[in-house]
């Protein structure tokens, strides 16, 4: 099993809103929804670029940037998460279904240490952050990295994401996909191979996902 962090296991997302948010005011500006939904699921560097064009400030230090705003998503996430309604329960079953488990996030390991205290250190066999990667989401880079990572094909995994570009990057690697929306809709995505939409993990139990995984004819 390979679960996404951000709007799929804890609902963090408001959080980076937030943090997002006061930075852009910091720049003298407000960012708009549509850059905001683009940002959702990208590398740190790569959502600091699409802010700073949204905000007509292309000069700006993306690395800068990204610093910032983690420094503060820090301070945030310290203050408590808040799991993603049937994700709690959904991870503690795959674990003791001793079924072989990832996290995969865009997200940089400073801030995943912090994540990790809530989601629990032993929840995952492998851990794969965004910084930690040859290329980020949607590449399928830090899908195949956890999938080989835990020793298993690629193709008997479900990746379960909330974001176009983490169900891209998983696809591109082989992974089958449950997409369950957070901050963005998903339904766009009805009927492609090997992607199954549902509305909340609270739908979802380990037999469930067994269903999920057929042999996949596009690879």
């Amino acid at each position: 099993m390979l679960f996404d962090m951000d709007g799929t296991l804890i609902d963090s997302e408001k959080v980076w809103e937030i943090a997002i948010v006061e930075l852009g005011r910091s720049y003298g500006g407000e960012i708009s929804e549509a850059a905001r939904a683009a940002m959702v699921g990208t590398a740190m560097e790569e959502s600091m670029r699409i802010m700073h064009r949204d905000l007509g400030q292309p000069w700006r230090d993306p690395a800068a940037g990204a610093l910032a705003l983690e420094d503060r998503v820090v301070e945030l996430f310290r203050s408590g998460l808040v799991w993603r309604p049937g994700a709690m329960v959904l991870l503690a079953a795959v674990r003791a279904a001793g079924i072989p488990t990832a996290l995969v996030t865009s997200t940089r390991r400073r801030l995943v240490e912090v994540a990790l205290d809530t989601l629990g250190r032993d929840s995952f066999d492998v851990v794969v952050c965004g910084d930690e990667v040859s290329a980020n989401k949607p590449d399928p880079a830090p899908y195949r990295t956890a999938a080989d990572a835990l020793g298993v094909d690629i193709t008997a995994c479900v990746a379960i994401e909330d974001s176009p570009a983490g169900i891209a990057s998983a696809r591109a690697a082989g992974a089958t996909v449950l997409a369950v929306p957070c901050e963005l809709d998903l339904s766009h995505l009805h009927g492609e191979t090997g992607i199954h939409l549902r509305g909340s993990l609270a739908d979802v139990d380990v037999p469930h996902l067994a269903t999920l995984l057929v042999p996949r004819k596009d690879l």
